[in-house]
């Protein structure tokens, strides 16, 4: 599927995505395909930090069967997106795209520690046009004056109720700004478990207006330090019984059990606010999405945290529940990536997307329409920094993920192929393997035609840097 500069527009893409099909799924509950005859549904979006899509108990992790009671009844109530792509896997690019559903070459946020300027409509700007309450609670990783400064009202990208640091990792003493309250507070215990009583409270009172309500829930955790979760959840985990991945070198089984106590954790506060959705009867009016920022190698090919190709650092979880369209427990395959998430919760929630808009509106699909054939995600890295500069030479990178294949190209040529319905822990690097060598062509046209379409002319990472005026240290790493 050939796709516009700035993504497919709504009317387009249903039209392209089985028109017929989803009228009739919709006959019942709404007066038409673009949801306009709905009322308009709440939006609760939990976002982990750096929680890979294999980290599930509903995965098939064995380190998590039975240890994430919540985490798997909601994915049996969900739409399970299994190809949920982070195109640029690290915090802020991430976060810039769910902002705005646009790339990062397009609105700049290609490394950590950046300012999002406030030059495309916001993802809480379009909800609050639509006459909803927006709020945003945790870390935000978007504002790049430090990551302990107080962001003013008008670096919030339009949210309205704030609780908000700009980033930290000591979540057992984990601070905060209070709406427009410059004085710096911190969240009591294990910020998550605060956090998500913060979240609770918010919902309660948003229960009792007449106007539905945006909130995102951003958690610092299961991001390392590993070893920082409560006591009582790192006593469920022994590192000796911590089952690996067959991709793993080296010893991170400490991490690993570490890793896995806080998601346990996290666990437990989606339990509650899932019952707290429940107890105010807002379950059936309430789109609900769990998911990640991006994933965690934790030794994975020997490596460590994120920005790299590999399936545990691009593959994050992705559940969607809404009741009112859909009963749950169906998995889609297709590859959906980051700037998509913003235009199509807009369009479950019936909302007009902004022309600044890059990402496409799967809506219908969610809904109960047909997958898009061929659907293939852009995975990029425009310029590398930090851990993945410093510790592993780093690299800069294009790539493509299908259903079936990942391919990737750094500046050099052809980097990694590989089969990931044959080869689901990527051993097996397929480039330059002469009977894959039709297959490579094949994935090396499209991954030029998609860069072609992003006006991406695939750089060396300081040419961009030097285009937006970036001051970066050796490591190509923005001060904060």
């Amino acid at each position: 599927m050939k796709r516009e500069k700035r993504g497919l527009n709504r009317r387009r893409f249903l039209s392209y995505s089985g028109l017929a099909a989803a009228n009739c799924f919709f006959a019942s509950s709404c007066s038409s395909v673009n949801f306009a005859g709905c009322k308009k549904p709440n939006v609760l979006f939990v976002l982990a930090d750096q929680w890979r899509a294999q980290a599930c108990g509903y995965a098939g992790d064995p380190n998590l069967k039975g240890m994430t009671p919540n985490l798997d009844k909601l994915a049996s109530e969900s739409v399970n997106l299994v190809n949920a792509i982070s195109n640029c896997p690290v915090c802020t690019p991430y976060r810039a795209s769910l902002m705005t559903g646009q790339y990062p070459l397009t609105n700049g946020l290609f490394l950590n520690d950046l300012c999002l300027s406030n030059e495309a409509t916001s993802i809480a700007q379009a909800y609050n046009n639509a006459g909803y309450d927006t709020g945003f609670i945790g870390k935000w990783h978007l504002d790049g004056h430090g990551r302990s400064a107080y962001i003013p009202k008008e670096r919030r990208q339009g949210f309205e109720y704030w609780k908000v640091l700009e980033c930290t990792h000591n979540y057992n003493k984990s601070h905060y700004y209070d709406n427009d309250n410059p004085t710096r507070k911190t969240w009591a215990g294990y910020d998550v478990f605060a956090q998500t009583k913060d979240a609770q409270s918010h919902i309660r009172a948003c229960a009792d207006k007449s106007n539905p309500f945006m909130l995102i829930l951003s958690w610092g955790p299961p991001h390392n330090p590993y070893q920082s979760a409560p006591a009582s959840y790192r006593a469920l985990f022994p590192k000796e019984k911590i089952a690996t991945r067959p991709n793993m070198k080296g010893d991170f089984k400490g991490d690993l059990a570490g890793y896995y106590a806080h998601i346990a954790a996290l666990d437990k506060s989606l339990g509650d606010l899932l019952k707290t959705i429940d107890d105010m009867g807002l379950r059936d009016d309430t789109i609900v999405v769990f998911t990640s920022d991006h994933g965690d190698m934790i030794g994975s090919h020997g490596l460590i945290r994120k920005q790299k190709p590999w399936d545990e650092v691009v593959r994050v979880p992705f559940l969607l529940r809404y009741p009112k369209i859909h009963k749950g427990g169906r998995k889609l395959e297709f590859p959906m990536g980051s700037p998509d998430i913003m235009p199509t919760l807009l369009g479950m929630c019936g909302i007009d997307i902004p022309d600044s808009v890059e990402g496409s509106d799967f809506s219908a699909v969610f809904a109960g329409a047909a997958e898009p054939e061929d659907h293939a995600a852009l995975i990029q890295c425009p310029s590398p920094f930090g851990e993945w500069k410093r510790v592993n030479g780093g690299r800069e990178y294009r790539g493509v993920r299908t259903v079936q294949y990942t391919f990737v190209r750094d500046l050099q040529g052809p980097w990694l192929m590989y089969d990931n319905d044959k080869d689901p822990y990527q051993l097996n690097n397929l480039v330059g393997n002469p009977e894959y060598a039709q297959l490579q062509k094949r994935l090396d046209r499209r991954l030029q035609k998609m860069l072609k379409v992003r006006g991406d002319t695939f750089e060396r990472g300081e040419v961009y840097i030097a285009q937006r005026g970036y001051k970066v240290d050796k490591h190509g790493t923005v001060g904060y």
